[in-house]
């Protein structure tokens, strides 16, 4: 009995992951194996590993894992390294540093189909967006920045929006840096370089790594701002596996090469998420 009451508690938590996760994953294994195009519903025959076959032979593939790898690396770089120098610029007290806290944190809480909107329209536009007016103010040519830089073009609205999430994580780590060891450090002829490298930096690792870790698992996943600004384009120079994925799915309608698709990147997901689970194991350590 001491044991039946704490199963039954625990059972409507686990039936409910049971529906979310595994019922879904169970139904991709199985679309993955069978040639199913939603143009023909009713035909459905056995494929092995066709499916796989062909999309990791697609010639977009490796072009959209390059460029998923690409957005990846930039995001988490740039906002790593701002978002250091954010939290150290606004770590000690001044006038209105609630505000501007809020101000930092405030974009990371905007919906991606509206951060990407608001990119594409009233910032990137070259006839009435706000870069644009700025080229022309200066005399330059603006550009065009979907149709130009298209990559470069989604790794800054990504950063822009992630930016305030590893500001935030920076910020509260930085609280509990031991002043007195600051001030120390100073008296013994330290200047403000040797304090961020050996100090700060260091007391920063375990927040870099999570922040590292949570940005990579959420960005392999990137398609709101891809789909609302470039649409995988021109041609594919914007396409990542997640839109790769969609345009199997819903504009080939081969919804067995697209499961496939979505395998591989949940097996990436996950070899990436143990390697970097590992690596905060050891900075917790």
């Amino acid at each position: 009995m001491s044991r039946l009451l704490p199963r039954s508690l625990m059972a409507p938590a686990v039936i409910t992951l049971f529906l979310w996760m595994i019922v879904p994953l169970v139904m991709t294994i199985y679309f993955s194996l069978v040639h199913y195009n939603l143009m023909q519903p009713g035909e459905k025959t056995f494929a092995g590993i066709e499916n796989f076959h062909y999309f990791i032979t697609d010639p977009d593939f490796w072009p959209a894992v390059l460029q998923t790898l690409e957005l990846l690396g930039w995001v988490i770089i740039i906002t790593v390294v701002m978002g250091v120098g954010l939290a150290l610029l606004i770590n000690d007290p001044f006038p209105g540093q609630g505000i501007v806290r809020v101000l930092l944190i405030s974009p990371f809480f905007v919906m991606p189909t509206v951060n990407a909107l608001l990119w594409k329209h009233m910032m990137m536009n070259p006839i009435y967006g706000v870069l644009g007016h700025v080229w022309r103010f200066f005399g330059w040519t603006p550009i065009d920045w979907m149709s130009d830089w298209p990559l470069l073009s989604v790794i800054i609205i990504l950063s822009w929006q992630w930016l305030p999430f590893a500001c935030l994580i920076f910020i509260t780590s930085l609280q509990s840096l031991d002043r007195e060891q600051m001030e120390a450090a100073g008296m013994d002829g330290a200047n403000a370089f040797h304090k961020f490298w050996y100090l700060t930096l260091p007391h920063l690792g375990r927040s870099i790594a999570v922040v590292i870790m949570i940005e990579m698992i959420f960005l392999m996943s990137v398609f709101a701002e891809i789909f609302t600004t470039t649409s995988g384009g021109p041609g594919n120079d914007s396409t990542n596996l997640a839109f790769l994925i969609y345009k199997q799915a819903l504009m080939s309608f081969d919804v067995g090469v697209a499961s496939a698709g979505a395998l591989f990147a949940v097996v990436l997901a996950n070899i990436a998420a143990v390697f970097l689970i590992r690596m905060v194991g050891k900075n917790l350590d």
